[in-house]
Parts: structure tokens; C-alpha cells; sequence
């Protein structure tokens, strides 16, 4: 099996050691950037747990674009005082509805009284709060219960900052999930649906709910029919070769769709990775338990027919390899930044 990446880069003199990416910029950690982005766009690039989130400035105060993880909420906060100071945010809008990307919305509606504006998709499952729809419970993960105030559909047209962003259906890792557009300067918000090196997982396939396969073809022709000249991932640093970026993400697709248990050795590889991070150490029988007992690694490991015992092997071998894990004792210790 070619060497592949756990969803976050282990980089050995700048280069990733599983997909090989030369990757710019800081290694780990919580940093700040705007690189060349038009003024008053800033990208908060965070660590393993927390999507990157977006604070574009305009004249009445800043909007704000995902807000990470729940167990990542001070850090999250502390980010966004310093980068705003005493600005309001004025809103805060998400483009789908995964942990990483939300968990943050009720806090940060706390601090700053800013209205949530989700996808339309979302508006029914989060008014139940149904924590399978939202890819909680039915993933291991949490978030925290909020109220949005408006809803956005594929076409519509979002003031966030001084521009006017388009919002842009793009299915796949979510099937409700919106990119949004800035046509003057070329920029798209992208979410997880193109990353420099890929895409999110394609959840709703491995969960038997829709062809994500397919919907993830319509979402790179979506992009690839923009002029886009930077994109703004929901993870890693912003970057310009978008040409490059969808290619490299063509090629991923395809070879999930010539063989899509891929699809569940991602999914195990980064969700197991993630459950590590938020809880730091786990013993290998905890581990065992959580596979067999969570939904979403039960569809991956029938997908991949392996048993909880010998998933275990496997992935400990994986991460360990990866630079992901250090096993000693029966415990397996997380090594990625959360």
C-alpha cells in the first residue's frame, strides 16, 4: 500500500513523510496569517481538532467563518480577541456541519451576542439537535447545543466582511455543505470539500447515506468552473495552485471510487487519530471497545472486513509509522498537535 498521510502532515525537513507535500509554513500549533490575502482577511490556522476559521472586516465589525472544536474553545476565543480587539464580530456563518467546524458557535455567540447563519440543509437537524445527523454521536464526537438566525442556500449571495460571497453547493464530505465565493479578488472559502492535498472524508458513503463519491465529482466541477485565485481550506494554509490542488484531489477521488475500502482506511486513520487527540492517551483495550462500540468505525471496519482486534494492529502499525501515536505498555499516547 502506497504511503499515505493520517489527515494532517508529519513533516520531516518540510516535507510530509506519508503523501510527501512540501509543506509551507508553520509545522504545528496555533498560528495567524494572511499571507498575501486582500486586507482584512484572516485566516486562523489551527491544529489537529479545530478547522481553520475565517475573519473578514468590514465597516461594521468582522464576520467570522467556523469556530473549531468544542474542547478547543478558550483557545479559540483567546484567537479571536487578539485578532479582532474590541471590533464586534457581527456574525458567524459555517459552511457544514461537522464537529470541527461548529463546536465552537455556542461559546462564541456567548462572547460576542453575533447571530449564526448555517447551509439550509442544516437548519432541520440542528433545530432537533439530532447528534447523528450532525455527525456526533454516530462519530465518537461533541458539540456543544446552539441556536442559528438565518439560513443560506447554494446561490445566494453572503456580506461578510466588505464583500459579497456566493455561496457554492459542494457535497461529498457533507452533503449540505457550502463553499463561498469572493469573485472580485478570486477567493473561495472551501471548507473540506478542497484541501491543497485532497478533501474531507467522504462520510456518506461509508455511512450508507448517499454516493459521496459522485457528489464530490459535482463539487470539484463546481469549483473548477470558478476563476478561483486562493483558497482558504478548512485545514492548512491558504495556497494559490488551485490547478494543482484539484488535480491532486481528481486523483484521490478516483482511486477511492476504484477502490472505495480507501475510503474507510481514511475514515480510521484521521477519526481515530482525532479521538486520540481530544482524550490524549488511551489504553488499547478503551481503544478496542471504542471501535467496536461507535458507529461510524463499525461501517469502516466492515468495510474493510477486520475484526476490532485486528483493526487495532493495524492501525497502532499505521500511526506509529506515521508519527501519529507512541505505543509503550498497552497505551497508545497521541503525538499530532491538537
Amino acid at each position: 500500500m502506497e504511503p499515505e498521510c493520517v489527515g494532517i502532515c508529519t513533516i520531516e525537513d518540510g516535507v510530509c513523510v506519508g503523501c510527501g507535500r512540501r509543506v509551507y509554513g508553520e509545522e504545528s500549533g496555533e498560528t495567524m496569517t494572511t499571507q498575501t490575502l486582500p486586507q482584512g482577511m484572516v485566516v486562523l490556522q489551527r491544529g489537529w481538532l479545530s478547522s481553520n476559521s475565517v475573519l473578514l472586516r468590514g465597516a461594521e465589525g468582522w464576520t467570522l467563518v467556523d469556530s473549531g472544536y468544542v474542547t478547543k474553545t478558550e483557545e479559540t476565543l483567546a484567537l479571536l480577541d487578539a485578532a479582532v480587539g474590541r471590533e464586534p464580530i457581527v456574525r458567524l456563518v459555517n459552511t457544514h456541519s461537522h464537529s470541527d467546524h461548529l463546536g465552537g458557535n455556542a461559546a462564541v455567540a456567548r462572547r460576542f451576542g453575533c447571530p449564526i447563519w448555517v447551509p439550509e440543509g442544516l437548519a432541520d437537524p440542528i433545530g432537533r439537535w439530532d447528534e447523528a445527523a450532525l455527525l456526533l454521536s454516530n462519530a465518537g464526537q461533541q458539540a456543544e447545543p446552539f441556536s442559528y438566525s438565518a439560513t443560506i442556500a447554494a446561490g445566494d449571495t453572503v456580506p461578510m466582511g466588505e464583500w459579497e460571497w456566493r455561496a457554492v453547493s459542494v457535497p461529498g464530505h457533507d452533503m449540505h455543505a457550502l463553499a463561498y465565493f469572493e469573485p472580485s479578488h478570486g477567493v473561495l472559502i472551501s471548507g473540506d470539500a478542497l484541501w491543497e492535498d485532497g478533501f474531507g472524508i467522504l462520510f456518506p458513503s461509508l455511512l450508507g447515506q448517499a454516493d459521496a463519491i459522485a457528489a464530490a465529482r459535482e463539487a470539484l466541477a463546481a469549483i473548477e468552473r470558478l476563476p478561483v485565485r486562493w483558497v482558504i481550506p478548512g485545514h492548512g494554509a491558504p495556497f494559490r495552485d488551485v490547478a494543482g490542488a484539484l488535480q491532486r484531489a481528481w486523483g484521490r477521488l478516483e482511486a477511492f471510487a476504484n477502490d472505495p475500502r480507501r475510503i474507510a482506511r481514511n475514515a480510521l486513520r484521521a477519526c481515530v487519530t482525532f479521538t486520540l487527540l481530544e482524550r490524549g492517551r488511551m489504553e488499547e483495550e478503551e481503544l478496542r471497545a471504542t471501535l467496536a462500540g461507535v458507529e461510524l468505525f463499525q461501517r469502516a471496519l466492515d468495510w474493510i472486513e477486520l475484526t476490532p482486534d485486528e483493526a487495532v494492529r493495524w492501525l497502532g502499525d499505521e500511526l506509529e509509522r506515521a508519527g501519529a501515536i507512541r505505543r509503550a505498555a498497552g497505551q497508545w499516547q497521541a503525538m499530532l498537535p491538537a
